[in-house]
C-alpha cells in the first residue's frame, strides 16, 4: 500500500510539468494553426474570416488564436478582439514603442514566412507579455498566430 501511494505521488509530481506545458500553445501549435488558416482561406475566404472574428472554437486553442491582415496593415480578422477588424494598424505600437505591424508587413514582403517578437496582452492573464508570432504571407494577406513567452 505504501509503495502504491509513493508510486502515485511520483507519477503526479512527474506529470505536473507536462500538464502545465500543455496549458499554453507551443510554437509548433502556432505554425500548425497558420497552416490551417491559409488552407481555409484558399477554400472559402469570406467564411474563414467570419469564423475567426466570430471566435469559432475551431480557431481558438488555449491562448492561441489567428489574425489576418492585408498587406497594408488593415486587420481583416482577429481571433480575440473583433473591434480590431477593419482598423489600419500599420502605425500601432507595442508597449515598448515597437511598430510591430509595420515590421510585420516588411517581413512579409521580404521573407513570406517568418517569426516576429513583440509584446501584447495575453487573453488568459490579461497582462502584457512578450509574444512570438509565426506569420505567412499568402496572396494579398498575412496570417499570424502567436505564443506568449511565459
Amino acid at each position: 500500500m505504501k509503495t502504491a501511494s509513493l508510486l502515485m505521488i511520483s507519477l503526479i509530481a512527474l506529470s505536473g510539468p507536462v500538464l502545465a506545458a500543455e496549458e499554453f500553445a507551443s510554437p509548433k501549435d502556432a505554425e500548425a494553426m497558420v497552416g490551417k488558416v491559409v488552407a481555409a482561406l484558399k477554400a472559402n475566404r469570406a467564411q474563414t474570416l467570419s469564423e475567426i472574428t466570430g471566435k469559432d472554437a475551431k480557431w481558438i486553442s488555449r491562448d492561441l488564436y489567428p489574425t489576418v491582415m492585408d498587406l497594408h496593415g488593415k486587420v481583416l480578422a482577429h481571433g480575440q478582439n473583433p473591434k480590431m477588424v477593419d482598423k489600419d494598424l500599420i502605425d500601432f505600437k507595442d508597449p515598448d514603442g515597437k511598430p510591430f505591424y509595420k515590421e510585420r508587413m516588411e517581413l512579409a514582403a521580404s521573407k513570406g514566412k517568418f517569426w516576429q517578437d513583440y509584446k501584447f496582452t495575453d487573453p488568459i492573464s490579461k497582462k502584457v507579455l512578450p509574444k512570438q508570432a509565426y506569420c505567412e504571407k499568402t496572396g494579398d494577406v498575412v496570417v499570424c498566430a502567436g505564443v506568449y513567452k511565459r
